[in-house]
């Protein structure tokens, strides 16, 4: 019987990559090209329309689509129409002011008293007020204004509607803000430097204020300024329990008069409005970064050892 040789097998070696296909290879998190053009275009679509209406608070005329020239008529120098000679636009502008100002002082202080108890309260009681506050983080505002117009109307009748029932419905609403952020620093910084202190003869009151506090900073600004730009721009708690014009921010003013033929004296409010939302949120990135910035120098001085070794 004759033997059959089998012919060795030859391999081929891989074609050479092409310079996308190696570039991708050599960078597999490149993002593909579309998500940037589709992150652009959403960019373009959510702050187009918002720089349009701030463009035309600027517009020298009564028209809100045609442009007639740059102006400030609509901020202060229209004698009768503009944002700051206008009764109405005026008063709801101090009354946002007001609204956010108070909330903030009231609601924060109360948030972190709370998240420090809750901290240390170990229970099932803790438990409990701790799941109700995370309820009213996450139940809808709209269910949470009617309810309160309802307890305001029909069984605090002591409290009228207007200012006063539309910071306590504020505090109510807000001050789930302030305990979860100051908790979540809470758990990041441990307990180790309020035991160290008392170690050294600190008591637990002096331990809180001199070595928490200053370490709880950053958090308790964080949440005074998202409380202080999300009541800017609420709406549904201050319609509800407003009272006539005297008492209605600048949200609720802008939808009511946005349908009875404007004047970009609207546009101009609203522009205010964005402008105090931006400014509270860059100074409170601002004071954040000043505050951590022993924090940030440690951590790299730590990445630079590690990298040494």
């Amino acid at each position: 019987m004759s033997e059959t040789v089998l012919a060795p097998v030859q391999v081929r070696p891989p074609a050479p990559a092409s310079g996308g296909t190696l570039a991708r290879l050599r960078n597999p998190w490149r993002k593909p090209r579309f998500l940037q053009v589709f992150t652009g275009a959403y960019l373009a679509w959510s702050i187009l329309p918002v720089a349009i209406a701030v463009w035309f608070s600027f517009n020298s005329g009564r028209s809100r689509s045609s442009w007639q020239g740059f102006s400030l008529r609509w901020y202060y120098r229209d004698p009768d129409l503009s944002v700051w000679h206008d009764p109405d636009l005026h008063t709801a502008l101090f009354q946002t002011l007001r609204l956010a100002l108070l909330t903030t002082a009231v609601a924060v202080p109360i948030g972190v008293a709370f998240a420090i108890g809750i901290h240390r309260w170990r229970s099932r009681t803790a438990s409990a007020f701790n799941f109700q506050m995370l309820l009213s983080f996450v139940m809808p505002e709209l269910i949470i204004g009617v309810t309160l117009l309802f307890v305001f109307t029909q069984l605090f009748k002591s409290v009228h509607l207007g200012t006063k029932a539309q910071i306590l419905g504020l505090i109510t609403f807000q001050v789930s803000y302030p305990v979860i952020i100051v908790r979540a620093r809470l758990l990041s910084i441990g307990k180790e430097y309020e035991e160290a202190a008392m170690d050294l003869g600190a008591s637990p009151t002096q331990a809180i204020r001199h070595v928490l506090m200053p370490l709880l900073y950053p958090a308790v600004f964080a949440s005074a300024v998202l409380v202080f730009a999300d009541v800017i721009d609420d709406f549904v708690i201050v319609r509800y329990l407003s009272l006539g014009a005297s008492t209605e921010p600048m949200s609720v003013k802008i939808f009511n008069s946005a349908r009875a033929s404007p004047t970009p004296a609207l546009n101009a409010l609203a522009t205010i409005m964005l402008v105090t939302s931006l400014l509270a949120v860059a100074i409170g990135w601002l004071a954040y970064r000043r505050f951590t910035r022993g924090e940030r120098a440690g951590k790299t001085a730590l990445g630079e050892i590690a990298v040494q070794l």
